[in-house]
């Protein structure tokens, strides 16, 4: 039987620009950028929001979409390299993803995380991370911030498993180039 959730419903978005910051984030915490200049960093935020400011409605939409895409995509890699060792994603990833928002307080409110959880698991068990949500209404402004957390704390995720800083950037691109392809 299938879902309103299924992921063939679902919009793709803008998964190229949700992977560029994503990436961009990736790259400011391995080169020691992120809490090491508290100016630099709210630059860097004062661009983001900036950009984000610049968007149409449309476009804001489909990098949410994108962002959405890239939680499930991850979540589908990490689903199934645990189950190549008998392991239980949710099992490892959520409690993961929890402590580290937990630790989060300025960029994750408390609140935002039984939802952001509850993607993550929407998402590793197949269904539409943004379908999934959007059962319970739009996105807030509020959510932003735990999105933008949870798509950069699995694909960390996926590069510490990896021993490669930079594998969940290069699995979304081929992804994204073999698509383009056919």
């Amino acid at each position: 039987m299938s879902s309103p959730c299924d992921p063939r419903y679902a919009p793709a978005g803008d998964v190229g620009g949700a992977l560029m910051v994503i990436d961009s984030r990736l790259r400011a915490v391995y080169e020691g950028r992120i809490g090491a200049d508290a100016e630099a960093e709210a630059e860097q935020r004062l661009l983001t929001d900036q950009f984000a400011a610049s968007m149409a409605p449309g476009e804001a939409r489909d990098l949410l979409d994108g962002a959405c895409t890239l939680i499930y995509m991850f979540m589908t890699w990490l689903r199934k390299a645990y189950e190549a060792h008998d392991r239980d994603a949710i099992e490892h990833v959520v409690p993961d993803l929890v402590a580290t928002m937990r630790m989060m307080p300025r960029s994750v409110r408390p609140e935002a995380i039984p939802t952001m959880a509850g993607m993550v698991v929407a998402a590793g068990t197949g269904l539409s991370p943004n379908l999934w949500r959007k059962q319970y209404g739009e996105w807030t402004q509020e959510e932003m911030n735990p999105l933008e957390a949870t798509a950069f704390l699995l694909a960390e995720h996926i590069n510490r498993l990896t021993d490669d800083r930079d594998y969940a950037t290069r699995m979304i691109t081929r992804a994204l180039s073999t698509a383009e392809q056919t």
